[in-house]
């Protein structure tokens, strides 16, 4: 069975119970090798199987560090590093079509936000919204935006553009496809510092941020997404989790997140996982089967009974520079592999079809009388499970 390529920095989104993985990149002797753009991978949840699908139209540059949405099912794709340096492109490509064509979006009113990456969005009432980054601002630009904090490491890297700054943002942009319009929010309230590597999710009408800064403890602010209002959500809960960067944030209810890995500020991977209450603004860390896996710069997405299902990610992290500034980026030691956190007891309709699915060489033949539809589920269940069974033989071995 053909299977994806060891990854991170990509994008995964959930649609009709497939897995869409897109980009990434891997680190090859040394130097950052930036994954195919015209090229996406379907995961089949339900079967456990890949399949390598190609993709045409405007097709994106090879980029980096770039922030991916879906909305309506189409796939987003805004911002990131290509071959000249930090762009603000924005690209689409419909995901529910059999052909996969990409589209480059221009043409829209308003200003784009500034070349950035490592940064963050929220779907909200079919728009696009954006948070934070790294990038370059003029000195115009930094004199006119209280939001944006100057990398003073990067003054001695900048060569002759003296007139240009790096730094992080805590800025919010929002595109509307369907008017193709651009607008900046004037936000309130308690403003994030700015950041990047963070992480972002989107529940009911509110977005959260959390994590990417130098901290001990890591914080988590809320933006009201129709009062464009901040505040941050304090806890007194006796164990925090600690400060991180390139890590997770998934929604497991209508007011839980869930946080896993990332990389703290002693330069350790982490496994642990955390549910974040909204209402309660309480922490508590969950047990999960995965502690032995730790993860930085991984993709997640909220699945099927609430799961929480991560692809890929780095378990090492090497300290690489470049032309602007010093990036931790993850090292040789790429994963290629499906983690699935399970975050509420299973419907008894999935229990029987795991249950089926595990012991098929005696079942099958039972399950052969069941309605079409039933039997086509436990076709993948069953699939899924012989191949669960040798990749954990394999690695065994």
């Amino acid at each position: 069975m053909e299977t994806p390529p060891a990854r991170s920095d990509h994008t995964v989104v959930l649609c009709g119970g497939v897995l869409f993985v897109w980009g990434g990149c891997q680190y090859v002797d040394g130097d950052e090798v930036v994954l195919p753009s015209d090229e996406i991978w379907l995961y089949d949840m339900e079967s456990g199987l890949w399949a390598r699908k190609g993709m045409g139209g405007e097709v994106p540059p090879l980029l980096s560090q770039t922030c991916a949405s879906f909305l309506q099912g189409t796939l987003y794709v805004f911002g990131g590093c290509d071959n000249s340096g930090h762009t603000n492109q924005l690209y689409g490509v419909d995901l529910q079509h059999v052909k996969y064509i990409w589209r480059k979006i221009t043409g829209c009113a308003g200003t784009p936000p500034s070349p950035r990456d490592r940064h963050t969005s929220w779907v909200y009432k079919d728009r696009l919204i954006y948070f934070g980054g790294y990038g370059c601002k003029t000195v115009r630009e930094v004199s006119k935006f209280k939001s944006f904090r100057v990398d003073e490491t990067s003054w001695a890297m900048i060569g002759s553009e003296v007139f240009t700054f790096w730094g992080w943002n805590n800025e919010v942009h929002m595109f509307e496809p369907s008017l193709a319009t651009w607008t900046e929010p004037q936000t309130q309230g308690q403003l994030p510092e700015p950041r990047c590597s963070h992480a972002s999710a989107t529940l009911g009408n509110k977005g959260y941020i959390c994590g990417g800064l130098e901290t001990d403890t890591i914080d988590i602010y809320c933006l009201d997404l129709d009062s464009w209002t901040w505040s941050q959500m304090e806890s007194l809960a006796a164990r925090l989790p600690m400060g991180r960067s390139l890590h997770t944030l998934t929604p497991t209810s209508h007011n839980t997140l869930f946080l896993f890995g990332g990389l703290n500020t002693a330069g350790k991977v982490l496994s642990d996982g955390w549910e974040f209450d909204t209402i309660t603004t309480e922490w508590k860390e969950r047990q999960h089967p995965h502690k032995d896996k730790a993860r930085l710069w991984h993709s997640a997405v909220q699945g099927k009974d609430n799961d929480v299902v991560i692809f890929g990610g780095s378990r090492e992290y090497v300290v690489i520079m470049d032309s602007v500034t010093a990036l931790r980026c993850p090292s040789q030691s790429h994963c290629s592999d499906v983690l699935v956190f399970q975050m509420q007891p299973y419907s008894l309709s999935r229990l029987c079809e795991d249950c089926i699915g595990q012991h098929s060489p005696i079942l099958q033949e039972q399950a052969s009388c069941l309605p079409p539809r039933i039997q086509e589920t436990l076709r993948k269940r069953m699939l899924y499970f012989r191949t669960f069974t040798k990749q954990e033989k394999s690695t065994s071995a």
